[in-house]
């Protein structure tokens, strides 16, 4: 039976559908889409490519009010456009500066933050990370202690953050530090932009189990940050962050992605075959792909009702991330098993991969160890199974 819904896709929606799909056909450079759709690695400047296309287009930030340049796409165009992008092999457009940093500055900034910073995010010139985790505040976020001491008109911030993705490409990083340690912790937290060239900042990689760089330790040495530079009331970072962590959570849920890589692995299953039999003909592994594919119908629905709410993500949040890395982690999981032996050569990338139309399924085997990240990152699965709880009064 044939499981592919569009929730809610109704023919009105049909036209624009066609147009995000020819202009991913016409204006996604043929180089971006191989690279994607064949999990090799991305650089800084493919994605700064594909953003100021997008851009170029007025489709830089699709989840953006008109009055900063954004879109004012309602839900389901945004969900189209997040689908055809994925199914169609196009790098994804960091979240960062677009989709966390974004909302913080449109709801806490002052107009003079969001005229100055919102057009380079938007454009693709200034590339955002974000400084939140730390080696003893991970999941625990409130016990950071990253400090920010205030001189003058400025601060000078001391401290360590890890996990910090991709910033070594970084100009600016978003920043929790502690400017009260007498608080409760919640209540000393303090949100600063820090200028990423600033004297006393230092990023060393961290190298994951796929051999990509793309997680870092950032040091902050008495790096001198001017107040102007904070956001929101001194004091007043939790708030702010809890409202940031909502956004990037609902990214997590990688709906259209998820989506893609299970028509990957339907293809796989169909190339793949043993003696005699093929993976098709495993009622066991087809039972497995069809709760895959109904669990992310689901959670399809369910992201598309919560983005139509006019109130920002809320404790929600948490369910579309639990249940989003969970289901990527599952698809990997199975295009592990629909390869078989062959995953096991593990194949790291080389500079010149790009261009080579060699057999992928060594590289399935470095995404699975990628993706297990997924239900930890954004805080963990099991402290967003803790906020549902609260939530729920359990």
């Amino acid at each position: 039976m044939n499981m592919d819904f569009e929730p809610d896709f109704t023919p009105e929606y049909a036209p624009f559908r066609a147009e995000v799909r020819a202009f991913l056909h016409d204006k996604l450079p043929a180089s971006l889409r191989h690279k994607v759709l064949h999990g090799l690695r991305l650089n800084k400047d493919d994605f700064v490519l594909w953003q100021r296309i997008l851009h170029a287009h007025g489709w830089g930030a699709p989840n953006w009010p008109l009055q900063y340049g954004g879109t004012s796409w309602n839900a389901v165009q945004q969900a189209i456009f997040d689908e055809e992008c994925a199914r169609a092999g196009a790098p994804r457009q960091l979240p960062f500066g677009l989709k966390m940093l974004a909302p913080v500055l449109m709801r806490f900034g002052t107009e003079t933050q969001r005229k100055t910073l919102l057009p380079g995010i938007v454009s693709g010139d200034v590339w955002w990370c974000q400084g939140y985790s730390e080696p003893g505040a991970g999941s625990d976020l409130a016990s950071l202690k990253t400090r920010a001491v205030r001189d003058g008109d400025d601060y000078i911030v001391t401290g360590q953050k890890t996990w910090t993705t991709l910033g070594q490409y970084a100009d600016w990083m978003f920043c929790l530090v502690r400017t009260d340690t007498a608080a409760k912790p919640q209540q000393g937290i303090s949100f600063l932009l820090i200028d990423m060239r600033s004297p006393g900042v230092s990023v060393r990689p961290i190298i994951t189990l796929d051999g990509e760089h793309e997680v870092n330790e950032v040091w902050l040495d008495a790096v001198r940050v001017p107040v102007a530079n904070r956001i929101g009331d001194e004091n007043q970072g939790w708030t702010i962050a809890k409202y940031l962590l909502g956004h990037e959570r609902s990214n997590i849920a990688g709906v259209g992605i998820a989506k893609r890589e299970l028509s990957r692995l339907k293809d796989l299953v169909a190339r793949e075959s043993n003696p005699g039999r093929t993976l098709q003909d495993d009622p066991l592994f087809a039972s497995r792909i069809a709760q895959l594919e109904i669990d992310l119908l689901a959670l399809e629905i369910t992201q598309l009702r919560m983005l139509q709410r006019e109130d920002p993500p809320g404790p929600e949040s948490s369910m579309l991330k639990v249940l989003g890395s969970e289901l990527q982690q599952r698809v990997a999981e199975l295009l592990m098993h629909a390869a078989g032996h062959r995953a096991l050569s593990f194949e790291f990338q080389t500079p010149d991969s790009g261009n080579k139309d060699e057999d992928e399924s060594g590289r399935l085997a470095a995404q699975y160890a990628n993706w297990r990240k997924l239900s930890i990152f954004g805080g963990s699965n099991e402290i967003q199974n803790g906020i549902l709880a609260r939530a729920l009064g359990l």
